[in-house]
């Protein structure tokens, strides 16, 4: 399956995060990830609980965007396991990983330039648990109001900013309980970041959402995020609180 199509069909160094809640939503252990002959992730642990904002940082090339689509099914395990609810999702393909309940928007967005955005949006519904076949207007307009006024325009004659908040907007069509997002702000101007800032907070104060957000915006990952996970050379070896990530860190991590 193309990984577009896988998309819209969604659309600790060893140690865990704790949570009042026992099972974690998304529970990836000892996870190793290759392309070829190249080992990219190492005994990969991390776990995601329902109302938080999961910051995942490292430098280009560490194997976080490897770590999404390991966990989206788009990229194979070698030894590990990606669990949902408690259950394995290993065997699973990308759509039913999607119609499990997780979401996933890639860096570049991969929304359909020739599409309105109606006809990206309505892709979305694809995973939805409902089988929803009509476009909720709400739910769909409701967090970035301009796609409804803009509903009947090519997806490719948006702004990077605006083909972002399609993107998203597409994804949470689909119900997700777990949203996987490769940095969302990158090339994105100001005011919308901040639009997107307002919307993932407001998911996560819903209460019913983990969100996973590879980010290179410091700042914008620390306003937002609860917990932290620094990946260095396909391998965790920084885990915390967010509010704890010493500059310390950052210097010896995420510094270029």
């Amino acid at each position: 399956m193309p990984e577009a199509a896988a998309v819209l069909t969604a659309s600790h160094p060893q140690g865990s995060a704790s949570n009042a809640t026992a099972v974690p939503l998304l529970h990836v252990r000892n996870l190793d990830v290759n392309y070829g002959e190249s080992q990219v992730l190492r005994a990969v642990q991390l776990e995601l609980q329902p109302g938080t904002i999961t910051a995942l940082m490292g430098r280009n090339g560490v194997g976080k965007t490897t770590l999404l689509k390991a966990i989206m099914g788009l990229l194979p395990a070698r030894r590990g396991e990606v669990a949902f609810l408690g259950k394995s999702l290993n065997k699973l393909p990308p759509e039913k990983r999607a119609r499990a309940g997780i979401a996933y928007v890639p860096q570049g967005r991969e929304i359909f330039a020739k599409l309105t955005i109606e006809e990206n949006l309505l892709l979305g519904l694809e995973a939805r648990p409902d089988r929803l076949k009509k476009i909720p207007e709400e739910e769909a307009y409701g967090i970035f109001p301009f796609l409804k006024d803009m509903r009947k325009r090519l997806g490719g004659n948006l702004s990077g900013g605006q083909q972002q908040q399609l993107a998203i907007a597409r994804a949470l069509l689909g119900k997700p309980k777990v949203l996987l997002l490769d940095e969302p702000t990158e090339g994105i101007q100001p005011s919308i970041i901040d639009d997107i800032e307002r919307v993932l907070a407001g998911l996560k104060e819903k209460g019913d959402i983990a969100i996973l957000l590879v980010e290179q915006y410091l700042e914008f990952a620390r306003r937002l995020g609860d917990r932290y996970y620094i990946m260095d050379r396909g391998a965790m070896v920084q885990n915390g609180k967010t509010s704890e990530l010493t500059e310390e860190s950052v210097k010896k991590h995420l510094a270029f």
